[in-house]
């Protein structure tokens, strides 16, 4: 059996714990073919930082990622590092020379060598740090948690093939908004241009949308990735208010709208900015930051009932974030309580 990636997120992402491709390969009687070379672009967006590269944030892009692309460090019962998957503590390098001001693993930047201080590991030690993708380690990892043999071979995509779906795709969208993921983000352009195009090029699912669903923008975009981390990635607030508007009229539906996103005071990255009112929360978004830049846009409901959006883009401040952030939840609840 020849199968091919989509860059499906949920192929035994951590959180989402999809299992239905991991059965289907799991539960088959034939031998195991992956045909790789679907995907077309670099492991990294267009501007990312590359001394990043050791951030949870920061996983490199693949056509079929596995546990998120991302090895998690923690501390076992016995005091000892242990890393997951199981299958890269072989790459796992104590360095007495390597001296951080407290515990934390530093992979290799061209490689999948974990190096760890001579130190004893914190009980509450935990750390997430990107692997250095490749089609063998690919492999490796699916043979380990397979329990079966998968050979790597090389043949277009056929006409006849089939799709196997991992998640819901509201499920998905959820968990990629609340705690900000920038990984579901990236991967899922590549979903898209394997549904729309039969490739995986994240390009052509951004040119497809900037000229067919976004050419009414007030201002035009300059988009490069899935996940803003790039800093080439250009939009104004006046055309994210615009999309946002376009979100919602589609949807038809604020309730489940509403339920992907971050809740001010109850859920997601601005549980703790916002307070609900008497319970509920008021304000819906979606928040975006990098070294001194801190974005947040998305729906606001006020205490009369007006259905507003907005968006805030603050650039190239000093000060410390939260002021910022402080600003704009003092603004966004007085319009709540007054409007």
């Amino acid at each position: 059996m020849i199968f091919w990636g989509t860059g499906d997120p949920s192929f035994l992402q951590t959180g989402l714990k999809s299992a239905n491709g991991y059965n289907f390969l799991k539960n088959s009687d034939k031998r195991l073919f992956f045909s790789s070379g679907f995907y077309q672009n670099d492991f990294y967006g267009s501007g990312w930082a590359w001394d990043d590269y050791n951030d949870y944030y920061q996983a490199e892009i693949t056509e079929i990622p596995v546990e998120d692309n991302v090895a998690v460090l923690s501390a076992d019962k016995n005091g000892k590092l242990q890393i997951s998957p199981a299958g890269l503590s072989m790459f796992l390098k104590c360095d007495s020379n390597y001296r951080p001001s407290a515990f934390r693993v530093k992979r290799d930047f061209l490689s999948n060598t974990f190096v760890y201080p001579a130190l004893p590991v914190p009980a509450n030690y935990h750390q997430e740090i990107p692997w250095k993708t490749s089609t063998a380690l690919t492999v490796s990892l699916l043979q380990d948690t397979l329990r079966k043999p998968v050979y790597e071979i090389h043949l277009p995509l056929p006409d006849s093939a089939k799709s196997i779906y991992n998640a819901n795709a509201d499920t998905v969208y959820r968990h990629m908004l609340q705690p900000s993921d920038n990984f579901i983000a990236e991967q899922l352009l590549l979903v898209c241009s394997s549904v729309k195009f039969n490739m995986l090029n994240a390009d052509s699912v951004i040119q497809y949308s900037k000229a067919n669903y976004l050419n009414d923008l007030p201002d035009v975009p300059q988009w490069v990735d899935g996940s803003g981390l790039s800093r080439f990635n250009l939009f104004t607030p006046r055309s994210i208010v615009v999309l946002l508007c376009k979100i919602s009229d589609q949807m038809k539906n604020d309730s489940l709208l509403h339920s992907l996103m971050p809740a001010g005071g109850l859920t997601g990255t601005i549980r703790n900015a916002y307070k609900t009112d008497n319970g509920k929360p008021f304000i819906w978004a979606k928040t975006g930051s990098l070294s001194n830049n801190h974005n947040q846009s998305g729906y606001l409901v006020t205490r009369k009932g007006k259905r507003l959006a907005f968006s805030f883009m603050n650039n190239n401040f000093t000060r410390p974030t939260h002021e910022v952030r402080d600003e704009m939840v003092r603004i966004m609840t007085y319009i709540h309580d007054n409007y």
